[in-house]
Protein backbone atom coordinates (compact mmCIF):
# COMPACT_ATOMS: atom_id res chain seq x y z
CA UNK A 1 0.00 0.00 0.00
CA UNK A 2 1.35 3.43 -0.88
CA UNK A 3 1.61 6.58 1.13
CA UNK A 4 -0.28 9.43 -0.53
CA UNK A 5 0.59 13.12 -0.41
CA UNK A 6 -2.14 15.58 -1.44
CA UNK A 7 -0.97 19.15 -2.08
CA UNK A 8 -3.61 21.73 -1.12
CA UNK A 9 -3.33 25.52 -1.17
CA UNK A 10 -5.69 26.05 1.73
CA UNK A 11 -7.37 29.41 1.93
CA UNK A 12 -5.95 30.61 -1.39
CA UNK A 13 -7.14 27.51 -3.27
CA UNK A 14 -8.86 27.76 -6.62
CA UNK A 15 -8.57 31.48 -7.28
CA UNK A 16 -9.31 30.73 -10.93
CA UNK A 17 -12.85 29.61 -10.07
CA UNK A 18 -13.79 33.28 -10.30
CA UNK A 19 -16.28 34.83 -10.86
CA UNK A 20 -17.56 32.68 -8.00
CA UNK A 21 -17.28 34.55 -4.69
CA UNK A 22 -14.36 33.68 -2.42
CA UNK A 23 -16.47 31.73 0.07
CA UNK A 24 -17.91 29.61 -2.77
CA UNK A 25 -14.41 28.95 -4.16
CA UNK A 26 -13.24 27.90 -0.70
CA UNK A 27 -16.24 25.60 -0.26
CA UNK A 28 -15.67 23.97 -3.65
CA UNK A 29 -11.91 23.61 -3.02
CA UNK A 30 -12.49 21.91 0.33
CA UNK A 31 -15.19 19.65 -1.14
CA UNK A 32 -12.84 18.55 -3.93
CA UNK A 33 -10.09 17.95 -1.37
CA UNK A 34 -12.41 15.76 0.71
CA UNK A 35 -13.40 13.69 -2.33
CA UNK A 36 -9.73 13.21 -3.26
CA UNK A 37 -8.87 12.25 0.33
CA UNK A 38 -11.68 9.69 0.39
CA UNK A 39 -10.29 8.02 -2.74
CA UNK A 40 -6.74 8.13 -1.33
CA UNK A 41 -7.68 6.65 2.05
CA UNK A 42 -9.20 3.64 0.30
CA UNK A 43 -5.82 2.61 -1.15
CA UNK A 44 -3.17 4.08 1.16
CA UNK A 45 -1.31 3.22 4.33
CA UNK A 46 -1.18 6.92 5.14
CA UNK A 47 -2.40 10.18 3.62
CA UNK A 48 -0.67 13.51 4.18
CA UNK A 49 -2.12 16.88 3.15
CA UNK A 50 0.74 19.11 2.03
CA UNK A 51 0.11 22.81 2.46
CA UNK A 52 1.96 25.87 3.57
CA UNK A 53 4.06 28.66 2.24
CA UNK A 54 6.45 28.42 -0.64
CA UNK A 55 4.05 26.87 -3.11
CA UNK A 56 2.96 23.39 -4.10
CA UNK A 57 6.43 21.97 -4.75
CA UNK A 58 7.84 23.14 -1.44
CA UNK A 59 4.81 21.82 0.45
CA UNK A 60 5.15 18.38 -1.18
CA UNK A 61 8.90 18.35 -0.55
CA UNK A 62 8.31 19.06 3.15
CA UNK A 63 5.63 16.35 3.38
CA UNK A 64 7.91 13.80 1.72
CA UNK A 65 10.41 14.26 4.55
CA UNK A 66 7.80 12.66 6.83
CA UNK A 67 7.15 9.68 4.54
CA UNK A 68 8.60 6.49 5.92
CA UNK A 69 7.59 3.94 3.27
CA UNK A 70 7.39 3.64 -0.47
CA UNK A 71 5.81 3.72 -2.98
CA UNK A 72 4.36 7.21 -2.85
CA UNK A 73 1.50 8.77 -4.76
CA UNK A 74 1.20 12.54 -5.07
CA UNK A 75 -2.35 13.45 -6.07
CA UNK A 76 -3.50 17.02 -6.57
CA UNK A 77 -6.51 18.20 -4.57
CA UNK A 78 -8.39 19.46 -7.64
CA UNK A 79 -9.19 16.01 -9.05
CA UNK A 80 -12.75 15.51 -7.73
CA UNK A 81 -13.46 12.60 -10.09
CA UNK A 82 -10.57 10.53 -8.66
CA UNK A 83 -11.57 7.02 -7.65
CA UNK A 84 -9.57 4.38 -5.78
CA UNK A 85 -9.25 2.35 -9.00
CA UNK A 86 -7.61 5.36 -10.70
CA UNK A 87 -5.00 5.55 -7.95
CA UNK A 88 -4.38 1.81 -8.20
CA UNK A 89 -3.97 2.18 -11.97
CA UNK A 90 -1.36 4.89 -11.41
CA UNK A 91 0.39 2.69 -8.88
CA UNK A 92 0.34 -0.17 -11.39
CA UNK A 93 1.99 2.08 -13.99
CA UNK A 94 4.94 2.76 -11.66
CA UNK A 95 8.11 1.19 -13.08
CA UNK A 96 10.41 -0.53 -10.62
CA UNK A 97 12.68 2.12 -9.03
CA UNK A 98 11.12 4.81 -11.21
CA UNK A 99 8.25 7.23 -11.52
CA UNK A 100 4.93 7.48 -13.30
CA UNK A 101 2.90 10.58 -13.91
CA UNK A 102 -0.45 11.76 -15.15
CA UNK A 103 -0.18 15.01 -17.07
CA UNK A 104 -2.97 17.52 -17.37
CA UNK A 105 -4.02 18.66 -20.81
CA UNK A 106 -2.05 21.90 -20.29
CA UNK A 107 1.24 20.05 -19.62
CA UNK A 108 1.22 20.45 -15.86
CA UNK A 109 1.36 17.42 -13.55
CA UNK A 110 -1.80 16.20 -11.80
CA UNK A 111 -0.52 13.00 -10.19
CA UNK A 112 2.78 11.24 -9.61
CA UNK A 113 3.80 7.79 -8.44
CA UNK A 114 7.31 7.54 -7.02
CA UNK A 115 9.33 4.49 -6.06
CA UNK A 116 11.28 6.71 -3.66
CA UNK A 117 10.95 10.26 -2.26
CA UNK A 118 14.29 11.33 -3.78
CA UNK A 119 12.73 11.15 -7.25
CA UNK A 120 10.62 14.22 -6.49
CA UNK A 121 11.71 17.79 -7.21
CA UNK A 122 9.66 20.97 -6.69
CA UNK A 123 9.21 21.62 -10.42
CA UNK A 124 5.45 22.11 -10.73
CA UNK A 125 3.95 24.67 -13.06
CA UNK A 126 3.68 25.04 -16.83
CA UNK A 127 5.50 22.21 -18.60
CA UNK A 128 6.12 20.29 -15.36
CA UNK A 129 5.13 16.90 -16.80
CA UNK A 130 7.97 17.13 -19.30
CA UNK A 131 10.36 18.35 -16.58
CA UNK A 132 9.53 15.34 -14.39
CA UNK A 133 10.28 13.03 -17.33
CA UNK A 134 13.54 14.87 -18.00
CA UNK A 135 14.46 14.53 -14.32
CA UNK A 136 13.86 10.78 -14.48
CA UNK A 137 16.16 10.57 -17.52
CA UNK A 138 18.89 12.56 -15.70
CA UNK A 139 18.57 10.25 -12.70
CA UNK A 140 18.66 7.27 -15.09
CA UNK A 141 15.42 5.79 -13.73
CA UNK A 142 12.48 4.50 -15.76
CA UNK A 143 9.48 6.74 -16.21
CA UNK A 144 5.97 6.14 -17.48
CA UNK A 145 3.14 8.41 -18.55
CA UNK A 146 -0.23 7.04 -17.48
CA UNK A 147 -3.46 7.89 -19.27
CA UNK A 148 -6.09 7.99 -16.52
CA UNK A 149 -8.94 10.39 -17.40
CA UNK A 150 -10.18 10.93 -13.83
CA UNK A 151 -6.67 12.03 -12.84
CA UNK A 152 -5.90 13.93 -16.04
CA UNK A 153 -8.96 16.17 -15.85
CA UNK A 154 -8.43 18.74 -13.11
CA UNK A 155 -10.59 21.67 -12.09
CA UNK A 156 -9.21 25.12 -12.72
CA UNK A 157 -12.42 26.87 -13.77
CA UNK A 158 -16.16 26.54 -13.19
CA UNK A 159 -16.37 25.24 -16.76
CA UNK A 160 -13.94 22.43 -15.88
CA UNK A 161 -16.07 21.53 -12.89
CA UNK A 162 -19.26 21.52 -14.95
CA UNK A 163 -17.60 19.27 -17.57
CA UNK A 164 -16.80 16.73 -14.85
CA UNK A 165 -20.11 17.09 -13.04
CA UNK A 166 -21.37 13.58 -13.75
CA UNK A 167 -18.15 12.01 -12.36
CA UNK A 168 -17.29 14.09 -9.29
CA UNK A 169 -17.39 12.73 -5.76
CA UNK A 170 -20.34 13.29 -3.44
CA UNK A 171 -18.92 16.29 -1.55
CA UNK A 172 -18.09 18.15 -4.75
CA UNK A 173 -21.50 17.31 -6.21
CA UNK A 174 -23.20 18.64 -3.08
CA UNK A 175 -21.12 21.84 -3.12
CA UNK A 176 -21.89 22.40 -6.77
CA UNK A 177 -25.61 21.82 -6.13
CA UNK A 178 -25.53 24.28 -3.21
CA UNK A 179 -23.81 26.83 -5.44
CA UNK A 180 -26.52 26.47 -8.07
CA UNK A 181 -29.29 26.69 -5.46
CA UNK A 182 -27.73 29.86 -4.10
CA UNK A 183 -27.52 31.40 -7.56
CA UNK A 184 -31.14 30.46 -8.31
CA UNK A 185 -32.43 31.78 -4.98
Amino acid sequence: MPTVVVPFRGESAKRRLAPAPEEVRATLAHAMLEDVLTACRAVADGVLVASGGGGQGSAVEAALKRVESSPILIVNADLPAAQPRDLLTLLGALPENGLALVPAEDGTTNALALASPHLFAPIYGPGSAERFLERAARLDVPAAVATIPNLAEDVDTLGDLEALEDRVGPRTAAALEALRAGLAG
